[in-house]
């Protein structure tokens, strides 16, 4: 959950054509960085798990309350319309929020029920359910401590994504889709190359366009497969947030994960 908002965070500055780099060596936090659409409904989600309240209804709270987080334009008029009417999305909105129910729960029945149910909210489209659940479904492994192949194979053969690839291959010519199916797969190819936590966040972010999501995606497999964070990355990242998601972080790390997370 964390490495999502430490991904986004850090992907902020350079997301976007204009502001995008195709570089590994960028500076992680720049006068630019800061929270975006990411870490908001990836908090929701974790306040949904810890109270037992509805997706649906936290993202609606929480978008509203801070409405200045850079959301697509469908779910804005989501956002706008009080219906909550699902709108048929297979955009990657459902897989930057998903990363909570990856650690949460501790059966792939579960991480795959749960990550469809918080996708149809909105992304009720197949693509959209299949990326919320592809990623939930990594994180949970990597948690698990399954090899980076037995991943791969699992999430290639269980959600038809072509993960025989390389980030190395994939930068020239990748465009920065916010489709599920064109951006899922090259942030989980992003985990599958790194060798640590931030190199899983440099990688996704130096394919360019949709930066802070590919980063808050492979951030989030990143932090489970390799277990820590930098404490010094942490500290850098919380300046960025609310104190109100900051509570809710260390209350689900407390309560979810049995872990006390340290702030400098």
């Amino acid at each position: 959950m964390l490495g999502a908002i430490i991904g986004d965070v850090i992907g902020s500055s350079y997301s976007g054509r204009r502001s995008g780099t195709k570089e590994i060596d960028f500076d992680l936090f720049t006068t630019y960085s800061s929270f975006t659409d990411d870490t908001v409904l990836t908090i929701a989600t974790a306040k949904s798990i810890l109270y037992t309240e509805e997706y649906d209804l936290n993202y609606y709270r929480y978008a509203r309350h801070y409405p200045n987080a850079g959301y697509g334009r469908r779910f804005f008029k989501w956002l706008e319309s009080a219906s909550m009417i699902p709108y048929n999305s297979y955009g990657n909105g459902a897989a930057m929020r998903v990363s909570p129910i990856g650690y949460a729960f501790n059966d792939k029945t579960t991480v795959l029920a749960e990550a469809k149910k918080s996708a149809e909210c909105t992304h009720n489209h197949p693509e959209g359910i299949k990326g919320a659940q592809a990623v939930a479904l990594a994180i949970f492994m990597s948690r698990k401590g399954f090899s980076k192949e037995e991943i791969r194979e699992t999430i290639a053969k269980e959600f038809n994504y072509d993960l025989n690839r390389t980030i190395e291959s994939i930068r020239p010519t990748y465009k920065g889709h916010v489709s599920s199916q064109e951006s899922v797969p090259e942030a989980i190819i992003a985990f599958l190359d790194s060798t640590d936590f931030i190199s899983a966040i440099r990688l996704a972010v130096s394919l360019g366009g949709d930066a802070d999501t590919q980063a808050a995606i492979a951030g989030s497999i990143a932090e489970a497969f390799y277990k820590n964070i930098d404490r010094e990355i942490i500290s850098r990242t919380f300046l960025y947030l609310h104190q109100e998601f900051i509570d809710i972080i260390v209350d689900f790390y407390s309560q979810k994960l049995n872990k006390e997370l340290v702030i400098d």
